[in-house]
């Protein structure tokens, strides 16, 4: 724009007398009327949308419309009090988001999504679920804003928003309309030409006049032009996108096919000679969308037990304002506080984790851990947030809220576990992105030979070949089986923390157990405590209080028994210089006594003196006993025990009878761990092992070839979950268990693990059939179409109906029995 021009080249409207804004626009400085529409030119020039100024084709008729959509919505995105609700620190500078995307229509679209924000700067790691339209980004903050990432993805033609259930259930609800509607116009003008192609085909040779048979063919292709220009209209623009971006998708070739089947057509009418196929291409069009309409209704089916656990909580809450007079006010779930107290009544859901201040009733948990039974709830009691008040009124003590909440750990592990490829999805992404080059140099190949053969049957030839393939149905396979499966072990009680964990479960061979908290309740009761030497003349409560002293803060089983056995008078006193040597025991200084707690062979390092016979026989009993020592020797001995879990044989059994060796690991003694081991007949048992004993014997199993599940719950377990090839904790285990296993049981139903091994097995039969289907359909269906045995509304209804099959296929996972 010249130094001349009065007009804001941002809005259009004058520029005033002596003000001198401008913005630097394709290599040109651009006059700017006033500091507000320099200031948003500029951020549309660093986000990089200057095709905004290149590509309109009107001024904005007022200053408010001159911001691009796009880019007034995408800064909201960089505000911190909007992204708390979605973004996660990752690390100090990285932060996480899990996004939703709009437009995916193939894998080469997650292809191309994934490769181009990996090169934004600053952006760590993209990964993109394909049945889901998922996305987990991280990126590091320093180097790139939220809103740049989704300007990057709205530049090629896509559009990405903050992951809620509400925006996924609207935008598959627009998507189904649109669909739908586009089905509905190529239904329609399929039906008409139909109609005006049938005289043509059952006239004899001559009887049907020359202005007839013209009139008929412009009909014919008055009726075409709304299938091909506004049903057709996403596999031209898809098709465009891609060719510009030098990248091939699934809707090139489809577009190239139908493209050239209605211009050769087109030409036929115009000129009044050669045949015209109206009919062809309105019927594949609408074949085609058809296919696509039930794959998408399969597909937003396979993710619907996904998405039901987001829309847990309920959008407002009765916060009490005058407890204990129950008078409430209501708010919005998003502004509760640690420490409000609400009321919530039966048959509404509870908003927030905490507890039970006043009140007794019932709380279905069946969303979170599968447990069909109502769970009765008491004074004291905690309570979940997402889980269901059924009898009575409840006042609740808020204790955690937002991304605190157990309910947030949970959808964060599943949006994890849900945007993470198996090695065989990603295999199977890479040969569907070679597929369509492949597939369009053998087109053009197969019609130039056609064209030698018989020239009036390569247009269709080639059309076909365009379009009987299907490359969709390949990366469809396993991302939808898995996505139901994933649904299906929710609704178990087990949430799937990690991509890979169903499909190394189902080829789990031999399982490793923890005892304590795993196959027994981990709730252990102090049974017996015997004080030794000095301590002789005290009593009991003393030194169960120094043991309760140094286990204040520690998640262990023992811990909390020996903290509940405390007196209820007893003040615990904070211990100095504390330390926790895992599977060991635990170290701290008491009014300058030096003390440990734990393994005997761990207290026995701050002296010299032999355990006392009648302590050794409280260890022989079996039962777990821990030992309390300074460093003038023995102050006492507690003896533990546990209960086994009513299920825990009938698992053993069933997991025997599916093929898999069992093996149990403790870092009990090894007189603790036989009675269990014998009580559920596991023969291959062991004691005594410390967290570097239990690594150490998953990695000879490991080097033997056995695939290893390892079921666990506590601190020390967490290296050797990370060990085996997959792990299980216990929902009512530690949070760092939780957070490295690849699957969580979030139930006390143990018995539910053997269920989760026979669906993922099931899950295994489900994705190989898809496989084998996906390249059978190909390796036999491109060849039929290369020797012209395949019309295009035949390819078109095994391109649609083999991406159906692999969804539907897929579907069958949601209920139970053999498949």
């Amino acid at each position: 724009m010249s130094q001349a021009d009065p007009s804001c080249y941002h809005c259009g409207l004058a520029v005033p007398q002596g003000l001198t804004f401008s913005v630097n626009i394709d290599g040109r400085p651009r006059a700017m009327c006033c500091a507000g529409c320099q200031a948003v030119a500029q951020a549309i020039v660093d986000n990089g949308l200057d095709d905004y100024y290149r590509h309109r084709d009107a001024l904005p008729e007022s200053p408010r419309e001159a911001l691009p959509a796009v880019l007034g919505e995408l800064t909201l995105f960089d505000n911190p009090d909007v992204q708390k609700n979605f973004v996660r620190p990752f690390s100090e500078h990285e932060r996480e988001a899990s996004l939703i995307l709009e437009g995916i229509t193939c894998a080469a679209c997650v292809w191309l999504n994934e490769q181009h924000l990996t090169r934004q700067a600053g952006v760590t790691a993209v990964e993109i679920n394909y049945a889901t339209r998922r996305a987990r980004v991280r990126w590091d903050e320093r180097r790139i804003r939220l809103s740049g990432i989704l300007a990057a993805v709205a530049a090629i033609g896509y559009h990405a928003y903050p992951y809620d259930a509400l925006r996924a259930e609207e935008i598959a609800n627009r998507e189904r309309r649109a669909a739908l509607w586009r089905l509905f116009v190529a239904g329609f003008g399929m039906m008409q030409v139909m109609m005006y192609a049938l005289p043509a085909y059952i006239a004899d040779e001559g009887t049907l006049s020359a202005d007839i048979e013209s009139l008929l063919r412009w009909a014919s292709l008055a009726l075409t032009l709304p299938v091909v220009l506004y049903s057709a209209a996403p596999f031209f623009r898809n098709a465009w996108r891609d060719l510009r971006l030098k990248r091939v998708g699934m809707d090139v070739p489809v577009a190239l096919g139908v493209g050239a089947a209605f211009l050769a057509s087109l030409w036929a009418t115009l000129s009044g000679a050669g045949e015209v196929y109206f009919d062809s291409v309105t019927m594949f069009v609408f074949l085609l969308l058809g296919g696509r309409y039930l794959e998408m209704l399969a597909r937003h089916r396979s993710v619907r037990s996904i998405e039901r656990v987001g829309r847990a909580l309920p959008a407002f809450a009765e916060r009490l304002t005058a407890f204990p007079l129950l008078q409430t006010e209501r708010v919005v779930v998003s502004a509760l506080q640690v420490g409000d107290r609400l009321l919530v009544a039966p048959g509404q859901t509870i908003p927030a984790d905490g507890s039970v201040l006043q009140g007794e009733s019932e709380v279905d948990e069946s969303l979170l851990t599968g447990e069909s039974r109502a769970i009765a709830k008491t004074p004291g009691d905690e309570l979940t947030g997402g889980t269901v008040n059924i009898r009575s009124p409840l006042v609740q003590q808020v204790e955690k809220v937002g991304e605190a909440t157990q309910l947030a750990s949970i959808v964060r592990l599943m949006e994890r576990a849900i945007t993470e490829k198996p090695r065989i999805v990603q295999l199977a992404d890479r040969v569907a992105a070679w597929f369509v080059a492949a597939l369009l140099l053998l087109a053009l190949a197969t019609g130039i030979v056609w064209s030698q053969i018989d020239a009036s049957r390569a247009l269709w030839v080639f059309v076909s070949v365009l379009v009987v393939s299907c490359p969709c149905a390949l990366s469809l396979a396993t991302p939808a089986a898995l996505a139901v499966a994933t649904g299906a072990f929710s609704r178990l009680g087990l949430l799937v923390a990690r991509g890979h964990a169903i499909e190394t479960l189902a080829r789990a061979d031999h399982f490793v157990f923890d005892k304590t908290g795993t196959l027994t309740w981990g709730r252990l009761r102090l049974r017996q405590t015997l004080p030794l030497a000095g301590m002789m003349a005290e009593a009991a409560e003393v030194v169960i209080g120094l043991a309760a002293a140094l286990e204040q803060g520690s998640e262990h089983a023992i811990g909390a028994a020996l903290r509940e056995a405390a007196p209820d008078d007893a003040s615990l006193r904070s211990p100095q210089a504390l330390s926790s040597t895992t599977g060991q025991g635990v170290e701290g200084v008491l009014n300058g006594r030096r003390l440990r707690l734990g393994r005997a062979e761990f207290a026995a390092e701050l002296h010299d003196q032999p355990l006392p016979a009648e302590a050794q026989a409280l260890y022989a009993t079996g039962d777990t006993c821990v030992a309390l020592a300074d460093e003038t020797g023995w102050l006492a001995v507690f003896r533990l025990s546990d209960q086994l879990r009513e299920e825990a044989c009938g698992l053993v059994s069933r997991l025997r009878s599916l093929g898999c060796h069992i093996t149990l690991l403790s870092g009990d003694s090894v007189e603790a761990v036989a009675p269990v081991a014998v009580a559920l007949s596991i023969p291959d048992a062991h004691g005594g092992m410390t967290p570097q004993d239990k690594h150490d014997f998953i990695a000879a199993l490991q080097g033997r070839g056995a695939v290893v599940a390892m079921v666990g719950d506590g601190v020390n377990d967490a290296p050797v979950l990370a060990q085996a090839q997959v792990s299980v904790a216990m929902g009512s285990g530690t949070e760092l268990a939780r957070n490295q296993a690849d699957i969580v049981l979030l139930g006390e139903n143990l018995s539910r693990l053997a269920e989760a091994v026979m669906l993922a097995r099931r899950t295994r039969r489900i994705v190989r059939q898809n496989l084998a289907w996906a390249f059978a359909y190909n390796l036999v269906a491109i060849p039929l179409a290369m020797l012209g045995w395949i019309t295009p509304w035949m390819a078109g209804i095994g391109m649609s109906g083999s991406s159906l099959l692999v969804v539907t296929n897929a579907l069958r996972l949601q209920r139970g029995g053999k498949n």
